[in-house]
């Protein structure tokens, strides 16, 4: 049911070094201002901190009381004031506030900013355009790492998406390559790399000249991993719009989970109060049916429920030595995933009755179809009744957007049409949320394309075929445009099934899509590992419009083990979602490799609709 480790699997690093090299830094920091101090904290960074040096570690390094950057004044009375916070404009006008008020008052007290992962010129721009540069030290705290679960680290950037995908803003890059840098430095260095986006190779190449500049110190080290992807977001959109339906994506989906854990609420806890669990390898429950599809969870459930019971019940025949073994060694460790399985049991029934109430199988349906370009006319039909019931604003873009690119566009008059009932049903305010999709070629319109594909048609009757792709690349960057169905049909992203696709024993990725559907990022990496380069897959690479930005570079090296070569880091620069994890996962175990995720946040459909929109929930 649930799927075990390959025998062979290779071991994975330890990443709880991260954490510990992220706590003694902040330590530090905080040390440099002696004596009592308040800290503030800005709510991004809540939910990592806590990871890393929760309260209590604070208290014993003299932090005395803790605020949230918000915009109220703060009533700290105490001497020193210490604010971590994200580089961004809004925490700086923030701080200039708070100090110049106590410089009103007549009050002198030491300010320091650290800010997290690192410090941008522009902040310190506007600490001297108010006039406070000279009164606050400012510091960095480069934590940028953050282990999720043994197999998973995240950035927590959630920006980043926005920032890079759709406002071009590039600073964010050098944090990435300080990122890899510091893997390579603890784990060795990667022997093969490959990559695919302008992201990735911007960030491969910022990162590779961190390694020049670096003594030779580490290159001696024995590599722990063998091989390493970069992969931009917006190289595979589709994956990301499509509804989730294993276990661990679906809770996503539902509850979402942040910074590794869920806040369950009194539906699922079948009590008054909300529950915070931490959700990783740890849970056994969980481990067990995160990767699974959910039409598979509740049998497992009920069967390991009965398991549980059928253990209880052995406590009935004992004699009081045995009585008292089982309670001193196992009845704690029951009771334990006897809480846990209620919880899962509790999420699983509260998905049911959300998806039920949404016509979840309609949906699917809807995006089944969509991938595989059947019944469009009856598929835009749903969408605009979606539309016209207001279900939900966030859902109705997802799915335009998801029509938009696997059709290569809309045509005008739907375009037209769908917008104009999307503005009427939900609002104007909604129309910047439009050109910011459009821009990032997630909701577009056929008209210059269709001209476009005419035109390439006739120019490659004329010329080579070498000519003739270049000729393509350059009428592809001038309208942005996916060419899901012609990538789709090169790397058989659609499986042909004889009968029905059985969920119970998955034959490939596309599992995590009740079958339908192999996530691009997912295949496309599968088939560079087989080729150990891009060689092959030109013509995909051209029709992901990322001719000049795929890249392979391999370095001989005599002192990596096989073990090593095994051991897979895949980075997805604008975030990733648990289906792919799920499928890389799956993709590991049928071909004997460990995948180890680096995302720079944990995205979904709606988090990627959020970062577009720009009318905020």
């Amino acid at each position: 049911m649930a799927f075990p480790l390959r025998p062979d699997a290779p071991e994975l690093p330890d990443f709880s070094m991260l954490k510990r090299l992220a706590r003694d830094q902040l330590i530090y920091l905080l040390e440099q201002l002696p004596g009592k101090k308040d800290l503030f904290i800005e709510a991004d960074l809540m939910s990592p901190l806590d990871r890393i040096a929760n309260v209590s570690i604070l208290k014993q390094h003299e932090v005395d009381k803790l605020y949230k950057v918000e915009n109220k004044p703060a009533l700290s009375s105490n001497e020193q004031l210490c604010f971590l916070v994200r580089p961004r404009i809004k925490n700086m006008r923030y701080i200039a506030n708070l100090v110049n008020a106590d410089k009103l008052a007549g009050r002198t007290r030491k300010y320091k900013v650290i800010f997290s992962p690192q410090k941008f010129y522009a902040c310190e721009m506007v600490l001297e355009e108010e006039g406070i540069y000279g009164d606050v030290s400012c510091d960095e705290w480069a934590f940028s790492l953050l282990p999720l679960d043994v197999d998973l680290l995240s950035m927590e950037l959630p920006e980043f998406f926005r920032d890079y995908f759709l406002e071009g803003d590039q600073r964010w890059t050098n944090t990435v390559a300080q990122a890899l840098h510091l893997l390579s430095t603890l784990y060795g260095s990667f022997p093969n790399c490959y990559g695919v986006g302008r992201c990735a190779r911007m960030s491969y190449e910022l990162w590779r000249k961190l390694e020049e500049e670096e003594d030779s110190e580490t290159k001696g080290r024995r590599p722990e991993i063998g091989h390493i992807f970069l992969l931009d977001r917006d190289m595979d959109f589709v994956t990301a719009l499509c509804s989730q339906v294993v276990y661990e994506g679906l809770v996503d989906d539902t509850f979402r989970i942040k910074c590794g854990s869920v806040d369950f609420g009194p539906e699922v806890t079948s009590s008054d109060k909300s529950l915070k669990v931490l959700l990783n390898a740890e849970d056994k429950v969980f481990n067990e049916i995160r990767n699974e599809h959910f039409s598979n969870v509740f049998g497992f459930l009920s069967q390991k429920a009965r398991n549980l019971q059928a253990q209880y019940d052995r406590r009935r025949g004992m004699d009081i030595k045995q009585m008292k073994n089982f309670v001193s060694q196992e009845l704690k460790g029951l009771k334990q995933e006897h809480r846990l399985l209620s919880l899962h049991i509790g999420a699983c029934e509260s998905i049911m009755k959300k998806k039920t109430k949404q016509d979840f199988q309609e949906l699917i349906k809807t995006e089944h179809a969509l991938l595989e370009g059947f019944n469009i006319r009856e598929s835009t039909n749903y969408i605009e009744e979606h539309i016209d019931r207001q279900v939900s604003p966030i859902e109705s873009l997802r799915l335009m957007c998801l029509l938009s690119i696997t059709e290569n566009g809309l045509i005008p008059k739907d375009y037209r049409s769908l917008k104009t009932q999307y503005l009427q049903s939900y609002g104007p305010e909604h129309l910047l949320t439009f050109s910011n999709l459009r821009r990032a070629g997630l909701l577009t319109e056929q008209a210059p394309g269709d001209t476009l594909t005419a035109v390439e048609s006739k120019v490659s009757k004329l010329v080579t075929d070498k000519a003739a792709g270049k000729i393509t690349d350059a009428f592809s960057s001038l309208a942005k445009r996916s060419n899901f169905r012609a990538i789709s049909k090169k790397l058989n992203l659609i499986p042909r099934v004889d009968g029905e696709y059985d969920l119970k024993v998955p034959r490939d990725m596309a599992y995590v899509f009740s079958g339908a559907y192999v996530p691009l990022s997912c295949r496309i990496i599968e088939q560079v590992l087989e080729r150990r380069s891009w060689q092959g897959l030109d013509e995909v690479v051209r029709l992901l419009n990322c001719s000049e930005f795929a890249f392979t570079d391999m370095t001989k090296e005599d002192k990596t083990s096989s073990e090593s070569l095994r051991l897979i880091l895949v980075v997805f620069l604008g975030g990733c979602t648990f289906s792919e994890i799920s499928a890389l996962r799956f993709l590991g175990r049928e071909k004997g490799y460990r995948f180890i995720f680096l995302t720079t946040a944990i995205t979904n459909s709606a988090r990627l609709m959020e970062a577009m929109s720009e009318v905020k929930a």
